[in-house]
């Protein structure tokens, strides 16, 4: 059998799970104590967008101080998701529709963007196709340049069949109030605060986008939608009647690579906390306010989209058992292996101690026996065997203790004994040769 010492493989494995246990909590601590930075890049300054995410930002930096978000104005959905990509953004707000990057993970869908298409009231344009050779306010850049080409295309039409107006929303919006353009695209939530703008003038007046079902074959992130008569306007009404047109989602992404921890906070407070967002964003902007309603979770789409961040499927599968809980009828068989096993090696090691008690017990007896014999003794030949049979009776112990027949402990108390037959040995000798003036045969003992 191959030499075991239970006392210290016990004493070991002790050693290793307190050191593992004193290393794990280390590793909390200083994770939990480190200070996340993220980068959010969140549209224009006036988006919706933006608007959240900097009520957002206020909220997760007042619940969890370690974590602090830096708020990015960009030109749109292409940036925000170029930025995540290369890793100048760990968060991001983009439009469902525009294919993100493979670093790109899902947190959240913010809400629903809508296509608006307006025109000047005054204007003869009737539908979509009515816009061909027409200037648009929109810049040719960005997740809504690439929205309308969809749509434009559903129709046969190109981006060349238009003349686009503006290098960015503030100076296509500008162009289309000082009648340089012709129409205006937005991808927007209903209530926009830019269109309100634009309603409020009393000079537009919408357009149906139509098809959105049709659309959706071939985009499925593409919804139907209406917006609703009155959207903008109660008197008079603005939309003067229900319009067709195309919804997507507006998702909060981020970046693969960014902290599980920040990521699970930040997915949390944006599900868990959306009153205290809400009273983050001004008053005035109620329909900004209103758009917290729908936050949900992404729901999956045959494969398509990006997966959850693991920061944020961890916070959507709290509410799951355990894998204790799940897997409770494995778990109580292994816990009742793993105790058969325990009772079987502690039975194991009680037998081994009980075995070389047992040996040490009979070298003790075999000595004891001598050293009586030797009290008989009268001469020294007789001395001379009972000294090597206590030799021999040491050899053999000391093989068995290598042999781990005997332990520590036995062999030691076997010794104690030992060693009080070899001086009573010594001492009967020394009786015999100052009776007899006999001469210790050379060699026996030094």
């Amino acid at each position: 059998m191959a030499k075991l010492d239970f006392n210290r493989l016990m004493q070991l494995m002790s050693a290793t799970l307190t050191l593992g246990l004193a290393g794990g909590l280390a590793i909390i601590f200083l994770q939990r104590s480190k200070t996340e930075y993220l980068t959010l890049a969140a549209g224009t300054s006036s988006g919706e967008s933006y608007i959240l995410g900097n009520a957002l930002k206020t909220v997760v930096e007042r619940h969890y101080p370690s974590i602090r978000i830096t708020l990015q104005e960009t030109g749109g959905t292409v940036e925000n998701l170029q930025m995540l990509e290369d890793g100048r953004a760990q968060l991001a707000t983009a439009q469902a529709d525009i294919s993100p990057g493979p670093r790109t993970r899902a947190l959240a869908v913010l809400y629903d963007d809508t296509f608006q298409l307006l025109v000047p009231k005054d204007s003869r344009v009737q539908s979509l196709v009515d816009l061909r050779g027409q200037r648009i306010a929109l810049a040719q850049s960005g997740g809504q340049y690439q929205s309308f080409l969809r749509v434009v295309e559903h129709f046969g039409l190109r981006s060349a069949d238009f003349h686009f107006v503006g290098t960015n929303d503030a100076a296509a919006t500008e162009a289309f109030i000082n009648g340089r353009a012709d129409a205006i695209f937005r991808v927007r939530a209903i209530g926009d605060p830019s269109i309100e703008q634009l309603v409020q003038s009393g000079g537009v007046r919408f357009l149906p986008i139509e098809h959105a079902a049709a659309m959706k074959i071939k985009y499925p992130a593409f919804e139907a939608a209406l917006i609703p008569e009155g959207a903008y306007l109660g008197n008079p009404p603005v939309p003067t009647q229900d319009f067709p047109t195309v919804a997507v989602q507006r998702t909060l992404l981020a970046r693969d690579s960014a902290s599980v921890t920040a990521i699970r906070a930040v997915t949390e407070l944006l599900i868990e906390r959306r009153q205290e967002i809400m009273e983050e964003i001004p008053a005035g902007m109620t329909e900004v306010r209103l758009l917290l309603v729908q936050v949900r979770k992404p729901e999956p789409q045959a494969g398509l989209g990006p997966a959850l961040h693991p920061g944020a499927l961890s916070f959507y599968d709290k509410d799951k058992p355990s894998f204790l809980l799940a897997h409770a009828d494995y778990v109580g068989l292994f816990l009742t292996v793993g105790l058969m096993v325990g009772s079987w090696l502690w039975e194991l090691k009680r037998w081994m101690q009980r075995k070389q008690k047992d040996k040490a017990d009979q070298y003790s007896n075999r000595v004891v026996a001598l050293i009586s014999s030797v009290q008989e003794v009268n001469s020294l030949p007789p001395l001379d065997e009972v000294w090597r049979e206590l030799l021999k009776i040491l050899t053999e112990a000391v093989q068995d203790l290598d042999a781990d027949k005997l332990s520590e402990e036995s062999f030691n108390s076997f010794r104690t004994i030992l060693q009080i037959g070899m001086e009573v040995t010594k001492e009967r000798r020394n009786i015999l040769m100052s009776t007899n003036s006999a001469t210790w045969p050379a060699g026996a003992a030094q």
